[in-house]
């Protein structure tokens, strides 16, 4: 098959203008990076000024204001004028203004010629600084945010910001005030916290602990008491600077790039949501510089002197290299990306943190990442250049015919006597100058050919067609009352033609929610009772009693009383019981017959593996338990949503976690009067490659010191470790079928399992544990060797299945996107396992899709290299391609002839991959979908030939997903789609890392969530949920589209006919550029005569509904295919305005030319006859405007018969205007043009010449060859009400079409497009999968497996938090080896792991049995 050809730009003058970048032109030049440091309560050095009093400009850093507006007070001019010349009608309009200001060439006042270039210019000046004033609200609105920065004291921050640029909001009194009031509120707010009157009315209530007076933890902390000392004051974002101390507090949002100095946490940690970021949902750790971990008050802030020489700023999100500088001795302390708070990133689970601004605005990381806001313009505008430029050569041909002729004929005449020739010998006159005088004068007479009023037109008419998005109530969020909000006026019809689109997945796609839904426990599948939701009666807590539970069970367990809390948020316990918790608000799960099984009414052994499982659900995890000290309510932290909806759904059945303190685990039970401990003594910790977490506890009861490990993971990890006994072979295979109907439903699972270790096996591996924790070599392997040994012959408990919340109606959205053709790419920074779970969820990855995997491998890794995991893969399901018969997709000294052979040997070897790969790979119906982390776009994205590659092999598959990726690598997928195919390409995010693929595509799409404005700010269009986009692709962009198309031509077309008219005229007036028509007629014929029904074609037609056009998606593909404006539709028009021209004018002009119209004999004058056809044009450019519009609604009527009307009236009324008035040239002809039969019959019979070939052409069309479109219409127009998605004929027809387009498309398209997919139903919120019908191939590891049955887990890896919990676990095996053995404390309670299962029996009356042996019976 031939290769797909990659479009490449050719290297033109008219392609670098279309390409050049007004931006670049007013971007302020960015000076080369450059290491700071940065001074602490110090002076700047010598070395950093050029003077006294002047600093260099090295020294002197960026303001942390971010603008994302176009345009200042300054540029808005010039920038915006060039934008506007970037027209080729603007110049040529420029041009033909200035011609007319030599007398020479002058046709009325110089000024009114300007006049109509002056409004358009000026219209749309204003509509674009509408636009970029919304920009600069938006820009205010984040930069005025506010945050505790340190104050008093004398306290001077010796660094050195460069000026702020200034955010103008004038023009829009209802914003300003709002604005107004804001600043003059932060001002009031610190001119009393100054004066020592009160803290500001937004300070968030601090925790009641005991802390010192002058820590942040103090409920009084905020009340400023002596302006002279060392306090916390309000600033603003974008008054924070390089150097400043800021405290941060919990849920606030990171303003800076941040070193930490101390947190509320235990060992100095600080927990922070990294969404923005990376689309990451689970919680990262950071920890302080321990040598600033002291710094916890505003006096020893302001007293500490130190310096921190950092790196230049750099894009890398994961690297940060720098110092603390202290003392005389210059002791250095390193800086890395785990000490360091980045812009964009918010802190969660910590009440408080104070750090030190290290960069700030431009030079922070996520706007290293993000790009300057372009100056985008429509596909449709772009395309109309071109057509402009045929018609300015089609002006200049006739302009030079007419100075040619002309001096040819004078000429000739000059020495014959001809009477035009009269006074033609004065000196500097002679036919050569007369001729380039005609030449401009042509240009005059035959500039509407380009019409001056299209531009002022489009704009218009995008300007309402943004309206009808905003007032669509259909995508319209009345939970929030969100409108869809056009942002950006010009891109309208640009979201009809759009072929692929980039979307982000946390809060996009999904809501970043986790709901414990169903499990599998013994054997038998949960599937909860439906939520209602209840009104909660108000709770009194007991003085020192913490009762309530944001996770608490639908039961209400008891719990013990007298509790308090440490920092970690752990309690301690006495063995009395208090009130019950109330219920949380939050979505719960309760299921009846578990209630009814745990309590006694399933048989002992399910009750005890009830009891594990929630037991084991409860402890093994690392959630943090804290209590709200005002209404006692346990709240869990937990590092993943993950985490936190087992724990939660543990809660909700009873099995509640009270918290930890140190290693000891208390758990309530609902059977127990006290709560359960157990000491933590090691963590295995989830990665990526273990795929499981396990945690080693002891029980600490009386005569039970048992030791159990609790396992979570994966399906097959789980499996493979289990004890082989029947009774867990059968539970196993039961469980795998749950795991089957889980995974078929689109939901997320675990399996858990447990074993009892004993004292002797645990004590032998734990000092193998530790010496491996200890190495210097292979410290992880043989981590994970050790670990591996105790995780063995583990008891199958059951599993879990989580819902990821998907955005209503996701689904159906990417289903119907599909449909119509588009290609999705999902970019997200979340693990590869949870990108295929969200693709299975939201119907991206199709149950009978075959998944190819490409991981990050280094060049110098031949083997396993990004580009040899892609050649594979090519070789692999795409040997027909021809993909690898192309030069550039193989490094510059490759010889293509090697690489045959290379490749033939490879088919002849036998690899031992082919059971594993099976033999009908490949060959499934659901076609390839593509999964690619960073590091392997990291590696692609390094050269060309392998840029070329990847975009050849994404572009055959169906779906693509990018996962690990950085916001850049996000801006240079879409960049490489766009520019490498010259496609239109779609980017919607919700976060600030989704800024540089929105700015990068040619439409960017925002939705206004709950991760702040930034990609709302960058953003061309807003909407509120994801399933609003088919509509705006659908209906909005379908129709937009369509009707901005059909404007343009007809635009076109009615003033070439006028046009032609007057050409046709200058073989009768000897070339002379003679207007046959009076010249208001020209002068009004786009103002008045033909305008309204061009604009009514903009604004009203719709030739289909929009039920039907999302009723059927695939009717998108005639936008996505160019159809309605393409330079053939626009010759076609050009043509039929030519022809229809010649009808009328010599129709009329022989009919007048023959015999006289008057009565008396006498001969016509010029003015009868082109007063005819001056008339009979209106008409016939009208009523074909309105032949080519498709709904006849009742403005499309007025439209079509306004013009024709107010030319009549204009022809009755202009011709009686009495001499003494003005002087015209048509006075009295209205005498001799009524009373002629020719005037009536000539305008009649022109009428239905001009207009009879297109009508038969239109008929001819519907009646033999009707499109989709045209049947459509015809159904709609018979029955208005016909429900075409159960009309047989039109599926069936639907079908059809769809099965010839998925032949087609089962080959690999000539130049990558996106092709029609064959039309799929779809039922329901999710779809139904088997995913034992897909298939996974590791391009990685050449291996083949089934689709995971769903297993998805987000914690972080390695991360400060866990290993600091490591540490202290480490530290105390130590000292239990060097230490004598503790006396256990006496407990009350017998032993059994699950000894409150006793109570469970009593009272059900049952005969208890016997404690549970070290080896418990096989399924327990």
């Amino acid at each position: 098959m031939a290769q797909p050809v990659r479009r490449q730009k050719r290297n033109n003058f008219f392609t670098r203008l279309v390409d050049w970048r007004i931006e670049d032109v007013f971007r302020r030049k960015r000076p080369p990076p450059r290491p700071r440091t940065i001074y602490i309560n110090e002076d700047l050095p010598p070395e950093a000024f050029t003077k006294p009093g002047k600093v260099k400009k090295e020294w002197i850093y960026s303001t942390n204001q971010v603008v994302t507006s176009k345009y200042t007070v300054i540029t808005f001019v010039p920038r915006n004028l060039l934008e506007q010349f970037r027209r080729i009608a603007n110049i040529f309009f420029a041009g033909i203004a200035i011609l007319q200001f030599f007398p020479a060439f002058s046709t009325i006042s110089p000024g009114l010629v300007i006049l109509p270039l002056l409004v358009v210019i000026l219209v749309s000046a204003i509509k674009d600084g509408y636009e970029d004033i919304k920009r600069h609200q938006s820009d205010r609105a984040i930069n005025h945010s506010k945050i505790w920065r340190l104050d008093g004291a004398g306290w001077v921050n010796p660094n050195v910001i460069g000026p702020k640029a200034r955010s103008y909001t004038f023009g829009f009194k209802p914003t300003i005030g709002a604005h107004t009031h804001h600043v003059q509120e932060v001002a009031d707010d610190e001119e009393k916290g100054e004066k020592g009157e009160r803290a500001p009315p937004d300070v968030m209530p601090a925790a009641a602990v005991h802390s010192p007076s002058d820590q942040p933890d103090d409920p009084h902390f905020f009340k400023l008491t002596n302006p002279a000392k060392a306090h916390w004051k309000r600033a603003l974002w974008e008054d924070v600077r390089v150097g400043d101390i800021v405290l941060l507090q919990a849920d606030d949002p990171v303003p800076a790039d941040i070193l930490i100095c101390s947190t509320s946490e235990e060992e100095n940690i600080a927990f922070i949501e990294t969404k923005n970021l990376d689309g990451e949902t689970n919680l990262k750790s950071r920890h302080a510089i321990p040598s600033l971990s002291g710094l916890r008050t505003p006096h020893d802030l302001a007293c500490t002197k130190f310096r921190i020489e950092m790196e230049a700023p750099m894009p890398s999100m994961y690297q940060m290299n720098g110092a603390v500088v202290m003392g005389q001795d210059g002791d250095k302390y390193p800086v890395d990306a785990q000490t360091v708070l980045l812009r964009g990133t918010v802190l969660r689970n910590t009440r408080w943190c104070i750090g030190i601004v290290l960069f700030s605005g431009e030079d922070s990381k996520i706007v290293l990442n993000s790009g300057q806001t372009p100056s985008k313009r429509s596909k449709v505008e772009r395309l109309m250049n071109p057509q402009v430029f045929i018609n300015l050569i089609l002006l200049a041909v006739m302009a030079v015919v007419c100075a040619i002729v002309d001096a040819i004929i004078e000429t000739r005449g000059h020495n014959q006597g001809a009477p035009w020739e009269f006074g033609t010998d004065r000196k500097g006159d002679n036919p050569r100058i007369n001729g380039a005088i005609t030449f401009g004068n042509a240009l005059i007479t035959f500039q509407n050919v380009v019409p001056i009023s299209l531009y002022i037109s489009i704009e218009f008419v995008r300007t309402c067609q943004a309206a009808f998005i905003y007032f669509d109530k259909d995508i319209w969020y009345e939970k929030t009352n969100t409108p869809t909000l056009a942002r950006s006026w010009n891109l309208s019809d640009d979201l009809g033609q759009i072929e692929y689109i980039f979307s982000d997945k946390t809060g996009t796609l999904t809501q970043n929610a986790m709901v414990f839904r169903q499990c599998s426990i013994g054997g038998k599948v949960y599937r909860g009772d439906e939520q209602v939701d209840e009104p909660e009666a108000p709770i009194v807590p007991e003085p020192g009693v913490e009762v309530d539970s944001d996770v608490t069970a639908s039961a209400s367990p008891p719990v013990a009383a007298k509790t308090s809390q440490d920092e970690s948020g752990s309690s301690s316990s006495t063995d009395t019981r208090s009130a019950a918790p109330r219920l949380s608000p939050h979505i719960r799960f309760v299921d009846s017959a578990l209630q009814a099984d745990l309590h006694g009414g399933a048989s002992p052994e399910h009750s005890r593996s009830l009891n594990g499982f929630f037991a084991t659900l409860a402890l093994c995890h690392t959630v943090i338990a804290s209590t709200d000290p005002e209404t006692g309510m346990i709240t869990y932290k937990a590092q993943s949503p993950d985490e936190a909806a087992l724990v939660q759904a543990a809660a909700d059945v009873g099995f509640i976690f009270r918290g930890r303190e140190r290693e000891i685990l208390r758990l309530q039970t609902p059977f127990l009067d006290h709560l359960e401990e157990y000491e933590l003594l090691n963590v295995l910790d989830f990665t990526s490659s273990r795929k499981r977490m396990s945690v080693v506890v002891k029980k600490l009861e009386e005569g039970d010191s048992r030791i159990f490990l609790l396992t979570k993971g994966a399906d097959n990890v789980i499996f493979e470790r289990l004890k082989p006994t029947t009774a867990s072979e059968q539970l196993k295979t039961k469980t795998g079928e749950d795991l089957d109907l889980f995974a078929s439903e689109g939901l997320r699972t675990l399996c858990l399992a447990y074993k009892v270790i004993g004292e002797d096996e645990y004590t032998a591996w734990a000092d193998r544990y530790h010496e491996a924790t200890v190495a210097l070599e292979d410290r992880d392997e043989k981590i994970a060797a050790v670990s591996d040994e105790i995780e063995q012959n583990l008891r199958l408990l059951g599993a879990t299945a989580i819902e990821d919340k998907l955005q209503d109606g996701v689904p159906e959205a990417i289903a119907d996107l599909k449909r119509a053709g588009i290609k999705v790419w999902v970019a997200t920074g979340d693990k590869l396992e949870t990108a295929i779970a969200i693709g299975h969820s939201t119907n991206l990855i199709e149950p009978d899709s075959n998944v190819i995997i490409i991981r990050g491998g280094s060049p110098d890794d031949e083997a396993k290299s990004t580009y040899n995991q892609m050649v594979h893969a090519v070789e692999r399901f795409f040997p027909e391609s021809g993909i690898l018969d192309s030069p550039w997709v193989h490094p510059p000294n490759h010889e293509a002839t090697s690489y045959h052979s290379e490749r033939n040997s490879l088919r002849r070897v036998p690899t031992g991959t082919s059971s594993l790969v099976g033999e009908n790979n490949g060959e499934r119906p659901g076609g390839f979908v593509l999964v690619i982390d960073g590091l392997a776009l990291e590696y692609a994205f390094e050269e060309e030939y392998t840029k070329e590659l990847l975009l050849q092999l994404g572009t055959r598959c169906e779906a693509v997903v990018c996962c690990r990726v950085s916001p850049k690598q996000k801006a240079l997928i879409v960049s490489l789609v766009k520019d490498g195919l010259g496609v239109m390409t779609l980017a919607i995010g919700d976060g600030a890392n989704d800024v540089s693929m929105i700015q990068a595509a040619d439409v960017g799409v925002g939705i206004s969530g709950e991760e702040g404005l930034q990609a709302v700010n960058a953003s061309d269009y807003a909407i509120a949920q994801f399933r609003f986009l088919t509509r705006l692709l659908f209906v909005h962009g379908h129709w937009s589209y369509q009707r901005n198309g059909n404007m343009i031509v007809n635009f076109f077309y009615k003033n070439i006919v006028c046009i032609s008219v007057l050409w046709w005229f200058q073989i009768y007036c000897a070339w002379s550029t003679t207007y046959v028509f009076e010249y208001t007629y020209l002068l009004f014929w786009n103002v008045f005569w033909s305008l309204a029904p061009v604009i009514a074609i903009g604004l009203f037609d719709r030739h289909l509904d929009d039920d039907v056009l999302m009723a059927f998606p695939e009717l998108y593909a005639y936008g996505r295919e160019g159809r309605y404006f393409s330079l053939k539709r626009f010759s076609i028009y050009m043509l039929d305005g030519v022809m229809q021209s010649a009808l009328i004018f010599f129709l009329i002009y022989y009919t007048y030319d023959t015999t006289s119209a008057r009565h008396d004999g006498w001969g016509s004058f010029q003015y009868e006859f082109a007063t005819t056809m001056v008339v009979a044009t209106a008409v016939v450019v009208n009523l074909c405007n309105g032949l080519n519009t498709s709904a006849w609604t009742g403005w499309v009527w007025f439209s079509v018969f306004i013009g024709i009307i107010l030319i009549w009236g204009y022809t009755a009324i202009y011709p009686t205007i009495a001499p003494g008035w003005f002087s015209t040239n048509v006075y009295g002809n209205e005498r001799y043009l009524f009373p002629s039969a020719y005037f009536w019959f000539g305008i009649i019979l022109a009428t239905l010449v001009a207009l009879l070939p297109r009508y038969i052409a239109k008929a001819y069309k519907f009646i033999y060859m009707p499109d989709d479109v045209d049947i459509l219409r015809w159904l709609q127009k018979i029955d208005p009400k016909h429900n075409f998605k159960h009309d047989p004929r039109v599926v069936d027809h639907l079908k059809h079409r769809e099965n010839i387009v998925s032949a087609v498309s089962s080959r690999p398209s000539e130049d990558g497009r996106a092709s029609l997919p064959p039309r799929r139903s779809f039922q329901g919120g999710r779809p139904s999968m088997d995913p034992r019908t897909g298939s996974q191939t590791d391009m990685a590891t050449g291996l083949r497996a089934a689709s995971s049955r769903g297993f998805d887990f987000s914690q972080e890896e390695g991360g400060y938090a866990i290993r600091r919990v490591q540490t202290h676990l480490s530290e105390r095996h130590q000292s239990r080896i060097s230490l004598p053995a503790e006396t256990e404390t006496k407990r009350r309670i017998g032993s059994g792991f699950f000894p409150s299962l006793r109570k469970t029996m009593k009272r059900s009356g049952a005969t208890p049995d016997p404690p549970v042996p070290k080896n418990p019976p096989s399924g327990s």
